[in-house]
């Protein structure tokens, strides 16, 4: 299944040299898709997988605000036109003077999960709503996002008496299934734990307004590590979405808003890299045999830091009746890491690829540009440009 537009396939036809495109055409009709699915949720774009300001300001004016991990991401996100009544900070890792920041910004919601950074929510930033992330096990996710964020059941229960006790405004839950989730279950589960948790809140005379079911909704144009379309069951997720909320409404009050923080969902299968072929070349292998290695002009530390978890679609526009073999895939860098690693099937290219080859990858408009280094090895960091509605 390919997600690419006419204008972004032409955009890529027309580049002569690497960058990274971002249909924003594509972007509105994924966010259009959502609302349509999702009606009475409020959209927070997770805007660490595509810090660009034209993407921030075209979906500010769709109506999603954004998730924010930290003053800078918020500063940005506010100068792109997403107003503060539409941003909350989501990353409950913060610093007192980040959350003395981020205040002074105009943002009123802050994610919390530890009696330490409760504290000093109240201390730097008074009055303040308070959203708690619950734990989450990650279990049917690419990264599960298990370990660092969120806290169990009771002690959530006891951060939001405590954030009551200190002046904040106990506002609601949230929650994360782990990112590029492939499983409806997750959220079915994520609900359970969250229908139990308000439940046990409502004793305590602790009435939350909303719940933030998080990030994880899943891109639909990856390759498995085998080079087998990841399939994920998009349509089942949102049925028990929606589902969950009934749910949740119906014990806990029609009162109860929601907020979901999707990220790659919305613009993974919207950008595509121009790349190169920098070499094709045949090597022995371990024990012996040739191997074919396609060594490309960008890898792992300028543009596909995921290639760890999963495979890009690669597509070659100047060979199209070539004979193929298999390669293994490598970016220019001299780091061993800079592969798919053991585990990832070999890739089929053509057999007569010559250095500086144009070559297409797809489904690369998340995190493409915020993982990116300022030029390790001394390879550029992609510059990008933004193609539909209002772009060249």
């Amino acid at each position: 299944m390919t997600h690419e537009s006419a204008p972004l396939l032409a955009a890529l036809a027309g580049a002569t040299e690497d960058r990274i495109f971002f249909d924003l055409a594509g972007i509105e009709s994924r966010y259009d898709t959502l609302r349509r699915e999702l009606p009475d949720v409020a959209v927070r774009f997770a805007m660490k997988t595509c810090p660009v300001d034209e993407v921030l300001t075209h979906l500010a004016r769709l109506g999603a605000g954004v998730d924010g991990a930290s003053p800078s991401e918020l500063e940005q996100a506010l100068r792109a036109g997403v107003p503060a009544d539409r941003t909350h900070y989501g990353n409950t890792v913060k610093s007192d003077r980040d959350i003395a920041e981020a205040h002074r910004l105009g943002v009123r919601d802050f994610v919390t999960d530890s009696a330490e950074d409760l504290a000093a929510v109240a201390a730097h930033a008074p009055g303040a709503r308070v959203f708690c992330r619950l734990a989450t096990s990650g279990d049917g996710a690419l990264w599960g996002l298990s370990n660092k964020f969120g806290c169990a059941p009771a002690d959530a229960v006891r951060i939001l008496r405590r954030a009551r006790e200190l002046g904040l405004t106990p506002a609601g839950l949230s929650v994360h299934v782990g990112s590029q989730q492939m499983t409806a279950d997750a959220w079915h589960h994520a609900v359970e734990c969250l229908a139990d948790v308000l439940t046990a809140l409502t004793r305590r005379g602790i009435v939350l307004d909303h719940v933030n079911l998080g990030g994880g909704l899943p891109a639909l144009g990856y390759l498995d590590r085998y080079g087998r379309p990841l399939e994920p069951p998009l349509d089942k997720i949102f049925a028990v979405v929606r589902e969950g909320m009934r749910h949740l409404r119906k014990v806990h009050g029609d009162h109860l808003a929601f907020v979901m923080e999707p990220g790659r969902h919305l613009v993974a299968d919207h950008g595509a890299i121009r790349a190169h072929v920098a070499r094709l070349a045949e090597r022995r292998g371990p024990d012996g045999e040739h191997q074919y290695w396609l060594y490309l002009s960008c890898g792992k530390f300028n543009g596909l830091y995921e290639m760890d978890a999963l495979q890009y679609p690669l597509v070659f526009p100047t060979h199209p009746d070539a004979e193929y073999v298999p390669a293994v895939v490598a970016g220019p860098t001299c780091d061993s890491d800079d592969a798919y690693p053991q585990g990832h099937a070999l890739v089929p290219v053509p057999r007569n690829l010559a250095s500086g080859d144009p070559v297409w990858i797809l489904a690369t408009g998340a995190y493409a540009i915020s993982y990116t280094t300022q030029g390790f090895n001394g390879f550029a960091p992609l510059p990008y440009t933004c193609v539909g509605e209002g772009h060249p």
